[in-house]
């Protein structure tokens, strides 16, 4: 049940990123979770991390905007 509200939780994050205002905040909210995904999920931290971070940076490009 922990690990479900631990990903939650990490899906949240990503949401929000987007109603952040700018690129470098989006980048860090998204990297902060995907050090959450990779405690979570036993992957390599760095990669991981990177990755959330694009998303995060990336997400407004995207189109996913969930404070519209």
């Amino acid at each position: 049940m922990q690990k479900t509200s631990i990903i939650l939780a990490t899906v949240a994050v990503f949401g929000l990123a987007g109603c952040l205002e700018g690129d470098a905040e989006r980048g860090v909210a998204g990297a902060g979770a995907g050090l959450v995904a990779a405690e979570i999920l036993g992957t390599d931290r760095t990669g991981t991390m990177l990755a959330g971070a694009a998303a995060g940076v990336l997400c407004d490009d995207a189109g996913i905007n969930g404070c519209r």
